[in-house]
Formats: C-alpha cells, sequence, structure tokens
C-alpha cells in the first residue's frame, strides 16, 4: 500500500523563544492545559521508550497522573517488563502527541520510584475496579485466555466484597527526571518551531532553538 500522499498541513500558529516560560515545567503546564481544553481524548496519555540489557528499544502507552518541578510521575506494576528494563537502565524518553493541536513535547531523563507513602496514596484513590485490576494482571506475562483474566478478576472481587482492597507490593510510582524537554509546534511548509530545554549543573534550564 503506497500512502506517500498522506501529508496535513501545519498551519495554527508559530512558536517563537519569548513565547515560552523560563521553567519547562510551567510551560509544559501551559500546553498541558490547553489540551485539556481541547477536549483532548486521553490528553495525559504518553509514549513511553525504554531500553534493557538486550540493547532492545520498548515503547508503550502510559498514563501521566501528576508532574511537579521534580518530574512527571505514572504508575505500573513493577514486575512489569518496562519495569525490568528500567532495573537494567534507567535511561528514558517520554512523548507527548497532541496533534489537533500539532504539538508535542519530548521528555528524557532518568526515572525512579516514588516512596511507598505516594504510591498509597494514589493507590486509595482508584476506583476499586482499577485496585482490583492491578492484583489480577501480572503485566507482561503470558496467559491462555482472557477468560481467565475475567475468572481471576470475579475471585478476587468476592474475596474482597465489601472490604478494603489491600494495596500490592509488586504496584507503584516511578517519576521521571527530566534533563532534556523538548517543545515541537508544527509549522506550514514543515518549518515547525522546536525549542529545547537542557539542564545544566547550575540547575538552570538553558533554552536553544532546533532546526525542525
Amino acid at each position: 500500500m503506497d500512502i506517500s500522499d498522506i501529508r496535513g498541513k501545519y498551519t495554527t500558529k508559530n512558536l517563537d523563544i519569548n513565547d515560552l516560560n523560563k521553567s519547562p515545567f510551567k510551560q509544559f503546564e501551559i500546553w498541558f492545559n490547553d489540551a485539556m481544553n481541547e477536549n483532548l481524548l486521553e490528553p495525559n496519555a504518553f509514549t513511553f521508550a525504554t531500553v534493557g540489557n538486550e540493547m532492545m528499544p520498548s515503547v508503550r502507552t502510559v498514563l501521566l497522573k501528576y508532574f511537579s518541578e521534580k518530574g512527571f510521575v505514572f504508575f505500573t506494576n513493577y514486575d512489569s517488563k518496562k519495569a525490568k528494563q528500567i532495573d537494567q537502565n534507567p535511561k528514558v524518553a517520554a512523548l507527548f502527541t497532541w496533534l489537533p493541536l500539532e504539538r508535542q513535547i519530548k521528555i528524557e531523563g532518568s526515572v525512579e520510584k516514588i516512596s511507598k507513602a505516594e504510591s498509597l496514596k494514589y493507590f486509595l484513590s482508584r476506583p476499586k475496579g482499577s485496585q482490583l485490576g492491578a492484583w489480577v494482571s501480572r503485566q507482561s506475562e503470558v496467559i491462555s485466555s482472557r477468560a481467565l483474566l475475567e475468572q481471576k478478576f470475579e475471585e478476587m472481587k468476592n474475596k474482597f466484597l465489601n472490604k478494603e482492597i489491600p494495596f500490592p507490593s509488586f504496584w507503584g510510582g516511578y517519576i521521571i527526571k527530566p534533563i532534556r524537554i523538548e517543545f515541537w509546534q508544527g509549522g506550514e511548509d514543515r518549518l515547525h518551531d522546536r525549542f529545547l530545554y537542557e539542564f545544566k549543573e547550575d540547575n538552570s534550564w538553558e533554552i536553544k532553538r532546533l532546526a525542525p
């Protein structure tokens, strides 16, 4: 199938260095709020890339749950493929893609577990079904059928009927601590605007314009 003639035009607006906040986290918040206001589907979804000992990159979509000047936090099973690769190599990359806004944000840095107390706080805020799902799914492991998964879910549901669901020790949060954050705004004739924030040794951020 030849799809070489599929192309769109980026015409929303240009991005200038004077439009940017000095803090990449503040700039991220501005763009994230824009995505929220557009009612985009899962605006907090991002592509998360890891590389383990085999040196084979692996990507998947995860959900951002909160962020601050410290970094970007998501939650997962600590026995999953991504977690095992993180144990082997904590250097990661993340990509937020908001095509209706003709924008992308690329993040590069390292990742580490958040405290158990923080993970517990978030776990208790989740719907009961999501809490049960964390117990049922041995993420990334081979399973024989969906029926088995649903059976295990019903068993756990009955087991904790009218009871508090305990916090699983194999589940929790990670925080991505960036050293580079790039803001990409689509431009006409593929002359996109790209600005890279790089973390410096004096704890400041340097902003550079990149060629599209």
